[in-house]
């Protein structure tokens, strides 16, 4: 797959707009809002580099890698005050392995009552539910996120 036929790459390189923008970039990785149905305050965490598997790696973005894991679920908590942040990772497109993102979601009771579900079978249910928020939402929780955010360096 071409950097120009990877939808995480067209977000990362700035081609196609995501709603929110990019909330974090360091040298190896980019904390963006998520664009599916997973519900507001779930961010992707991916690697700017096109990368398909955790094994592929570079020994820089390994070392980044958990301080900011630590850091992106810690500003979601704080932001979205859930009982629980899933940080799990995620890598297919149409059943294909394609450019792999940690998604850091907040894990809301309010959520898991709506869906009647808690861990995978909540993202399962929120994705068969399909309700993506509004960009406007989006905006103005990333506006949030951004101050618990603060780069890194």
């Amino acid at each position: 797959m071409t950097d120009a036929e990877c939808a995480a790459c067209r977000f990362i390189q700035g081609h196609e707009p995501i709603p929110g923008g990019t909330l974090l970039r360091t040298a190896k990785w980019v904390v963006q809002h998520s664009k599916g149905p997973l519900g507001l305050g779930t961010l992707a965490v991916m690697p700017i580099r096109h990368v398909v598997h955790v094994s592929d790696l570079t020994d820089g973005e390994s070392t980044e890698l958990g301080p900011l894991l630590q850091r992106t679920s810690a500003a979601v908590h704080a932001t979205m005050n859930p009982e629980q942040v899933y940080v799990c990772l995620w890598s297919h497109a149409d059943a294909i392995p394609g450019h792999l993102h940690f998604v850091v979601q907040p894990a809301c009771r309010d959520d898991m009552i709506q869906h009647n579900a808690y861990g995978p079978v909540l993202q399962l249910a929120m994705s068969q539910a399909n309700r993506v928020p509004s960009v406007a939402a989006v905006e103005e929780v990333c506006t949030r996120l951004r101050a618990e955010l603060p780069d890194l360096h």
